[in-house]
């Protein structure tokens, strides 16, 4: 028989031969039963030398491939059949599964017109000075490279943490009640490891913050949606059987508003007498632009129920994918189990170079001058929406502005069409309420913010083309 083999990979001839003859045979190419041609023939054939060939048909043959019979040649094996490719969706998640991937912008040039939410603008990273610490702090061998670390983080980062919101937010923690994290969604994970039971009903904020949302109900829980209002999250609408209270009282995402005193005191009230658990998500909080902030649930809290998670996401890069978590004594040994179960625990380098980052005043030095920035672009957004058609959200905090706004069908792909990417408060509802726009100004180029707000009033039909 004739067989045409590849062998255009003129470094090792024996490695390319044995591969070409496997595949022939995986791929059907070559059936079993079929014989090859003699060692010598083959070795004509292909302009190499007999040797080459007899080793690898002697390969084959141990590894099952082909059968050599004395006195009548070498064949395909009859157990090396083609094997039955797996038809599409054979195997499957488990029951219950529902959801997808999100497509991310990793990799793809900005937009010329970007209202991401949650997107800090990494030209305002120092990246020369991150690059020095991280350099020193590989240099230094803090941690061998050939060990493991422990789940909680770092030990000088837990503290330089610890400082850092005792400091900025009011939080007073001890460095043990602290929890290094790969970002503020393992924060929530772990959390939902350790309290959710499959079935337990967990209350949301609504509109809210989807992936907290999607997270938790993937480990079983049922998502009960609770409605937001200017005050914050409505406790009164808090069902009786909640285990767990998920919400973001600083900066509620995505409507921006704070949660008054007097909800924080019904919460927390509420909390104590169900025993449920709070998490307070404090996501971008370092960037303010008005009065003191409120103090936090979790210095409010007299009941051992909150458990507080930040970030570094928002105010350095989201690829850092550095969070936190601090939680009670009586959860962190389970915390911490649940972490060693997921992924061990996280580089030590890049979190002693964060400690020191933090150590040495490099980070309240960048939120300052990163929140002179964001303040230009927010002033410059709410003057564009002075001039049209919505009624903007109250906010003090963060990164991004919400309005309410009657919207026309299909806003999102309009606008992306025209080079604008935006976010309608729609898309983080379950329920019912006020549509609307959720404009992030982090990432948006500052010159770029009035045309472009321009052009989505001209998409909404909202002025004249």
């Amino acid at each position: 028989m004739d067989l045409a083999l590849d062998l255009s990979d003129r470094g090792d001839r024996a490695a390319a031969l044995y591969r070409a003859l496997r595949d022939a045979v995986r791929q059907g190419r070559l059936s079993p039963g079929d014989r090859l041609p003699a060692s010598r023939a083959l070795a004509a054939d292909l302009g190499i030398s007999r040797t080459t060939v007899a080793t690898v048909y002697e390969r084959l043959v141990a590894e099952g491939f082909l059968d050599a019979r004395v006195g009548s040649g070498t064949f395909v094996s009859d157990v090396a059949a083609t094997p039955p490719r797996c038809a599409a969706g054979a195997v499957r998640p488990r029951s219950g599964w529902r959801w997808s991937a999100v497509p991310t912008s990793g990799g793809s040039p900005p937009p010329a017109y970007d209202f991401r939410v949650g997107i800090p603008d990494p030209s305002l990273f120092p990246f020369d000075t991150w690059r020095r610490i991280l350099t020193a702090e590989f240099r230094m061998g803090g941690h061998s490279p050939g060990a493991y670390a422990g789940p909680a983080g770092l030990p000088r980062l837990r503290e330089a943490i610890a400082r850092s919101v005792a400091y900025g937010r009011g939080v007073l923690v001890e460095p043990d009640e602290v929890v290094v994290t790969s970002g503020a969604q393992q924060a929530l994970d772990l959390v939902a490891r350790v309290l959710v039971e499959p079935g337990d009903v967990v209350a949301v904020e609504d509109p809210g913050y989807a992936f907290a949302r999607d997270l938790l109900a993937s480990h079983g829980a049922r998502i009960v949606p609770v409605r937001v209002d200017g005050e914050g999250l409505v406790v009164d609408e808090l069902p009786e059987e909640t285990r767990l209270i998920y919400t973001t009282p600083s900066h509620q995402f995505p409507l921006g508003v704070a949660l008054s005193l007097a909800r924080r005191r019904e919460l927390l009230a509420f909390a104590a007498r169900h025993e449920a658990a709070v998490v307070e998500d404090d996501y971008d909080s370092e960037f303010r632009f008005s009065e003191r902030p409120l103090e936090p649930l979790h210095a409010l809290d007299e009941s051992g129920r909150v458990i507080y998670v930040g970030t570094f996401s928002k105010a350095l890069l989201p690829s850092l994918r550095t969070g936190y978590l601090v939680a009670p004594l009586t959860l962190v040994d389970a915390l911490l189990a649940a972490k060693q179960l997921t992924d061990g625990f996280g580089p030590p380098q890049p979190q002693a170079a964060l400690a020191r980052f933090l150590e040495e005043g490099l980070l309240a030095r960048h939120v300052r001058r990163a929140a002179k920035v964001y303040a230009e672009r927010r002033a410059l957004v709410l003057e564009a929406l002075a001039a049209l058609p919505v009624e903007v959200v109250p906010s003090a905090a963060g990164l991004h502005l919400a309005a309410y706004a009657d919207l026309p069908p299909d806003l999102v792909g309009r606008a992306r069409a025209e080079g604008l990417v935006v976010e309608t408060l729609g898309q983080h509802r379950l329920g019912a309420g006020r549509d609307g726009l959720v404009l992030g100004y982090g990432a948006a180029v500052t010159d770029t913010i009035r045309p472009g707000l321009d052009r989505l009033a001209r998409t909404a039909g909202w002025t004249s083309a």
